[in-house]
């Protein structure tokens, strides 16, 4: 959402994660429990948006909704880019970033260069795929943003191996992909 925002008003919002970790618990969503993207994205659309990080600051914990916060950002709508088809996803990523719902379970080991090899796709974490590229030994990858902060991966950010032979995508990156509109 806040990639869609800064490209439609050239101002980049940091919103509020929290907020809908509190808020957002009626139905799938379930906090810190976890949820789905599209389930995210209608809550945003029905709350009227979401307000700022720092109005509703991040504690990584399930807390108590605080109802009333002034919306900063808002989405019209969202779409959900075909399942299992990483030219779709490349389409999509070439003009926003895309909500990617992926298996986590191999993520902790994870310390830079290009993700290769097999991994789950048990989806349990959503990262944003925000680019594409290709190492200068041929290479093909996914530039991914992370949420656990700039200590973790190549400063918040992972390469995922892209186009491999699974059209699930390397860790089930193009199970589920979906992005809000404006």
């Amino acid at each position: 959402m806040e990639g869609i925002v800064k490209l439609s008003t050239g101002s980049l919002i940091s919103l509020s994660e929290q907020e809908l970790v509190d808020c957002d618990v009626h139905g799938v969503d379930q906090g810190c429990e976890g949820g789905l993207m599209d389930d995210a994205f209608k809550f945003i659309i029905k709350n009227g948006g979401l307000t700022t990080e720092s109005g509703y600051p991040y504690t990584a914990e399930d807390g108590k909704c605080k109802p009333g916060s002034n919306s900063a950002a808002t989405i019209k709508g969202y779409e959900d880019v075909p399942a299992n088809d990483e030219a779709a996803l490349m389409k999509a990523v070439a003009n926003q970033p895309v909500s990617v719902a992926v298996d986590a379970s191999n993520f902790q080991f994870y310390a830079g260069g290009v993700m290769t090899g097999s991994c789950g796709t048990e989806l349990d974490h959503g990262i944003a795929a925000i680019g594409y590229g290709k190492t200068s030994d041929g290479t093909k990858y996914w530039l991914m943003k992370n949420s656990w902060g700039t200590t973790w991966g190549e400063n918040g950010y992972l390469r995922m191996e892209k186009d491999i032979s699974d059209n699930k995508g390397m860790c089930g990156l193009a199970m589920e992909p979906s992005y809000p509109t404006e």
